[in-house]
């Protein structure tokens, strides 16, 4: 049971804008193997712009952006956490996030930008995390920034 009126629910989840534990160990990771990265809010203090999407990591030498997306949230279909839990307002809510999702990953492709989305359930053991940091690592070191598609 819920302590809070759905207003006061509303109002806590939408003001929610901490980094998650696994957003946070990505970064601790990456920050590890000599990656050095901007949160979105950084990027767009130090550029007076801001990504469409509010990357959890910006790399803007390699135009790279990483996001880690939570299960729940961004319907993950290997864990399943969405499915038939909470009805027609969660289902609806979680297929525009996928639909937002997908828009925002191509249009940031659109811009030049490479999209790296790691879904919350590669960052949870120590062995899936180092696979997952030395992945990221990799691509970041091999990726070659693009220019951006002709309108």
């Amino acid at each position: 049971m819920d302590i809070m009126t759905p207003t006061q629910r509303y109002r806590a989840m939408a003001h929610n804008r901490g980094r998650t534990t696994p957003e946070r160990a990505l970064a601790s990771g990456l920050w590890r193997t000599g990656m050095r990265y901007f949160t979105h809010e950084g990027y767009k203090a130090m550029t007076g712009r801001r990504l469409l999407g509010n990357p959890d990591m910006v790399l803007p030498r390699k135009m790279v952006v990483i996001f880690v997306d939570g299960c729940f949230w961004h319907g993950c279909s290997l864990c399943g956490k969405h499915r038939g839990l909470h009805g027609k307002f969660w289902t609806g809510k979680i297929d525009a996030n996928k639909k937002r999702d997908r828009r925002v990953t191509a249009e940031l492709e659109a811009g030049g930008w490479t999209v790296v989305r790691i879904p919350e359930h590669d960052l949870k053991t120590k062995t899936s995390l180092k696979e997952t940091v030395d992945a990221v690592a990799e691509l970041v070191r091999t990726t070659t920034p693009k220019k951006a598609k002709a309108a």
